[in-house]
């Protein structure tokens, strides 16, 4: 929202929005700089280098399938993005590594973890519910990943987030 009412003010005529991504009739130099000033300014960036725009790609599309909780068992980062990007996993694995500094894999357990604290903190589902919905074959080896990235288990996360909540 915030970029689209930047957008706006500067009587820019957008085509298309979405998250991450924005696509212009058309932009002068001039409102480009003006454009990356302002959007600064709000914390965002233009990405015009191919190669931080794919990696934002492979970001979002990783981020979306985490965030729509139904990541099956049998899911294949490689062969995902392989088909969303049309290109080869290992040309995409290796540039993401390089620009990032952690590989795409460490990159998605980190956005299930990230969501597995929030399905803990809303206390809807139980463990083996996120688990399955996050495409662990085990709650134990969501429990097992979850220790290792935060340092508590699943359980003793909740009970931290009940005691913050009830002060």
């Amino acid at each position: 929202m915030v970029v689209r009412q930047l957008l706006d003010k500067m009587n820019l005529t957008v085509v298309h929005v979405e998250m991450g991504e924005i696509q212009l009739l058309s932009i002068s130099p001039k409102q480009q700089v003006e454009l990356n000033d302002k959007l600064q300014q709000v914390g965002f960036e233009i990405l015009n280098d191919k190669k931080r725009t794919q990696i934002e790609q492979v970001k979002k599309f990783l981020t979306a399938i985490v965030h729509k909780n139904e990541i099956g068992e049998h899911f294949s980062i490689s062969t995902f993005l392989s088909k969303k990007l049309n290109k080869e996993y290992s040309n995409i694995s290796r540039l993401f590594s390089e620009v990032e500094g952690i590989t795409v894999e460490q990159f998605f357990i980190l956005q299930k973890i990230e969501k597995t604290k929030e399905l803990l903190k809303y206390d809807e589902l139980s463990l083996s519910e996120i688990a399955w919905k996050l495409g662990y074959s085990s709650v134990a080896h969501l429990s097992a990943q979850f220790k290792k990235m935060t340092g508590f288990t699943p359980g003793e996360f909740k009970k931290m987030g009940s005691r913050t909540l009830s002060r």
